[in-house]
């Protein structure tokens, strides 16, 4: 249910052009100049909600323990919860499409997809479906999947290994993966084998794919680029977003191509990939077309800003990492920036962007705590 008319007051308001201690008007889930009742939040930042392009930190809450998902409705209830108390009012769910089995499963993904279309939700939950190029004897049974549940963002995944199958050395985690699949390891390592061998099957199929998706309006990206090559190819099959990147020759072709680039805010936080790729404050600092995402962890977007700040970057430019970035990469031009006529997604938060206050998205509140609850409902 949308909040009546609201004023809120004495709060520094992020707008498009700096902060500003003008009053925030909102009505009808909306930004507006419509005068409602007032609340006095002196002290504290009104900040755009946060536009997470791609997360993943939903898999905990939908299985905490490897086949206990049993309830995907109440899974995505928590999930909401966790994106309210970080202040991400629309979240990328970055769900597999893949070879690999469990939660990564084509069956999962249309459970998730089916549980998504019954859940009734207050922020704006969109899923993307990370195609894995293994997978191609199913790339018709994707396609009628995003058809017929309105998916409106893929990205192309390769996570074969294909060095060690090439080379005839052992996969890593192999025992993991087959039990997580349901596979024993050496029925596992034969579809691996097979898959690894007719890969060039897969892309031959792949101009087809994006075609077809490009017609539908859905938005394409490449996952994992590691050439600069990669890059070029998938740009030139309609897939222009880059999402994580893994080397600097990659990465610097997004950004020469003018490709929108997806980078961990984790990384941020971190001060460098988990993962020995590169780091994304590097790629930051050459500039860009560059949106953080929650990656594995929701709290990140936030910590990522708090610490750009303390490293000498001003608010409005390291909170449009977040906000604006992410609204534009996915083509979502009514969120990103408080304005009138946008959508009422917004965060409320201490000075120090140490704790999320409270969260509306699209008018409803999300998350409310601390200090402002008391505020909201005085």
């Amino acid at each position: 249910m949308k909040l009546p008319p609201l004023t809120l007051t004495g709060a520094q308001v992020l707008r498009a052009d700096g902060l500003s201690q003008d009053a925030l008007c909102m009505a009808g889930g909306v930004i507006s100049d419509l005068q409602g009742r007032q609340i006095d939040l002196s002290g504290h930042l009104i900040l755009p909600g946060i536009v997470d392009p791609h997360g993943d930190g939903f898999e905990r809450h939908l299985a905490p323990r490897r086949g206990a998902a049993t309830d995907l409705g109440q899974g995505l209830r928590a999930v909401e919860a966790e994106l309210g108390a970080n202040g991400i009012t629309t979240s990328v769910m970055a769900q597999f499409w893949s070879w690999e089995g469990g939660m990564r499963s084509p069956d999962f993904a249309a459970a998730l997809c089916a549980a998504l279309d019954s859940h009734e939700a207050r922020a704006d939950l969109r899923l993307q479906l990370r195609l894995e190029l293994g997978c191609y004897e199913a790339f018709d049974a994707a396609l009628k999947l995003i058809e017929r549940h309105r998916i409106g963002y893929v990205v192309f995944n390769d996570h074969l290994p294909h060095a060690q199958l090439a080379a005839g050395k052992r996969v890593p985690r192999l025992e993991g993966q087959a039990l997580k699949s349901g596979r024993s390891p050496a029925a596992h390592l034969a579809l691996l084998t097979r898959l690894h061998d007719q890969i060039g099957v897969a892309r031959a199929r792949l101009p087809d794919l994006c075609a077809a998706l490009s017609a539908r309006g859905v938005l394409l990206g490449s996952h994992d680029d590691d050439t600069a090559e990669a890059r070029a190819t998938w740009r030139a099959l309609g897939a222009p977003i880059a999402e994580f990147p893994v080397t600097g020759a990659a990465a610097n072709a997004a950004r020469e191509g003018g490709d929108p680039i997806v980078m961990g805010a984790p990384n941020v936080m971190r001060g460098g990939s988990h993962s020995k790729g590169i780091s994304a404050r590097d790629l930051l600092d050459a500039g860009g077309t560059v949106a953080l995402a929650s990656d594995y962890h929701y709290p990140a977007p936030l910590g990522a800003v708090r610490r750009l700040i303390s490293e000498g970057w001003a608010l409005p430019e390291a909170w449009a990492l977040v906000s604006s970035a992410g609204a534009r990469l996915l083509g979502l031009s009514d969120r990103g920036v408080l304005e009138v006529g946008k959508r009422a997604d917004l965060v409320i938060v201490d000075p120090a962007l140490t704790e999320v206050q409270a969260t509306i998205a699209g008018g409803q509140i999300t998350y409310l705590a601390g200090p402002v609850a008391a505020r909201f409902l005085a």
